[in-house]
C-alpha cells in the first residue's frame, strides 16, 4: 500500500513539474514576441514589427496633457508601422525591465516598465501593458502604454 501512495505522490509531483515547464515555455514564447517587437523597432524593420501584431490590434496611450489631465489617445497600427519603417538617423531603443508575463489557455498578458531612447537621448518612460492570444503563434491584440518625461526610473 505504501508503494502505491509513494508512486501516486511521485506522479502528481511529475505532473506538476511538467505543467510548470509548459507554463515556463509558454511564458518564454510570449516574452520572445515582446523582444521581437523591440528588436524590430531598433532595426527600423516594420515587417518584423508587424509580424508580432494581430491585424485588428487595439493601441492606446495614456499621457498627461498640458493642463495636467490624463488623456487616453487611440493609436493606429499602420501609422506606427509607417513611423518605424521610415528611415531615421537615430535608433529607437525601448529598454524594458520588471517584466511580468502571465499565460493561461491561449491568453497572455505582459506588464513591463520601459524607458524609450532616440539614439542615446532619453525621450520618455512608463509602462507597456500587452494582451496576446495564441493563434499559430502569439500575437499582440492590445497594447496600452503610459508616457511621461519626469519621475522616470531608468534601467541600469
Amino acid at each position: 500500500m505504501g508503494k502505491y501512495i509513494l508512486l501516486s505522490l511521485m506522479l502528481i509531483s511529475f505532473n506538476l513539474k511538467s505543467q510548470e515547464l509548459i507554463n515556463s515555455v509558454e511564458k518564454q514564447g510570449v516574452h520572445d514576441v515582446i523582444i521581437k517587437l523591440f528588436d524590430g523597432m531598433r532595426a527600423g524593420d516594420s515587417s518584423m514589427v508587424h509580424s508580432v501584431f494581430s491585424d485588428d490590434v487595439r493601441m492606446y496611450t495614456s499621457a498627461e496633457n498640458s493642463e495636467g489631465n490624463i488623456v487616453i489617445k487611440k493609436g493606429d497600427l499602420q501609422a506606427f508601422l509607417n513611423a518605424v519603417g521610415t528611415p531615421h538617423d537615430d535608433i529607437w531603443d525601448e529598454k524594458i525591465w520588471n517584466t511580468k508575463v502571465d499565460v493561461e489557455m491561449g491568453v497572455a498578458q505582459v506588464w513591463t516598465d520601459y524607458a524609450f531612447y532616440i539614439g542615446d537621448k532619453f525621450s520618455h518612460c512608463g509602462i507597456d501593458a500587452f494582451q496576446l492570444i495564441e493563434q499559430n503563434g502569439w500575437k499582440i491584440i492590445q497594447l496600452i502604454d503610459t508616457r511621461k518625461k519626469v519621475n522616470c526610473e531608468k534601467p541600469k
